[in-house]
């Protein structure tokens, strides 16, 4: 995989405000929502996200286990996020074979409910080096850090991310 599957990410600012620069490997997510890919910079509506989506791992092997981070760097609002980041899902020790429904649920998922301007929703893969079996959730959703949480578990840089946008539906549109 090319430095170009980065591009979107460093567009969209994920890379810099979230994760740092890495260097995207053969091992790709695949995050669903209904049947709707989740594909950078993609919008979905708020209504289409309230069931946690299907998060497939593809490049891995039976070996390998993974980290899946799901943060809104845009907390209240992007113009001032300053509870950035919160944290909407953390599953630990996926196998690299399957989907994230076989990890361990660190922090349940808690569906997307942006208030003001759009936010980045944004799905960051870790390549674990060993089973996570002491892992300390979060204590706030609020004011969680992608990076140290991935420096204080010995994670490293990603291998895999992807980021859709998603804003408030207004009345009209609701139905």
């Amino acid at each position: 995989m090319s430095s170009r599957a980065l591009e979107p990410l460093i567009l969209g600012r994920v890379v810099g405000e979230v994760v740092d620069p890495f260097t995207p490997t053969s091992i790709r997510i695949v995050v669903t929502y209904n049947n709707k890919l989740v594909s950078n910079g993609h919008e979905f509506f708020p209504s289409a996200l309230t069931s946690r989506p299907r998060v497939e791992i593809h490049g891995g092997d039976l070996r390998t286990f993974f980290t899946l981070v799901m943060t809104d760097p845009d907390v209240p609002g992007p113009s001032d996020p300053y509870l950035r980041e919160h944290i909407h899902w953390i599953v630990t020790d996926i196998p690299g074979t399957t989907d994230a429904t076989f990890g361990r649920e660190l922090v349940s998922y808690e569906s997307p409910k942006p208030n003001i301007g759009i936010h980045r929703f944004v799905f960051i893969l870790f390549k674990q080096t060993r089973r996570l079996s002491v892992v300390t959730p979060p204590l706030s959703r609020d004011h969680f850090n992608t990076r140290r949480f991935a420096a204080d578990n010995g994670l490293g840089l990603p291998v895999a991310a992807v980021f859709f946008n998603a804003q408030r539906e207004t009345a009209a549109r609701r139905r």
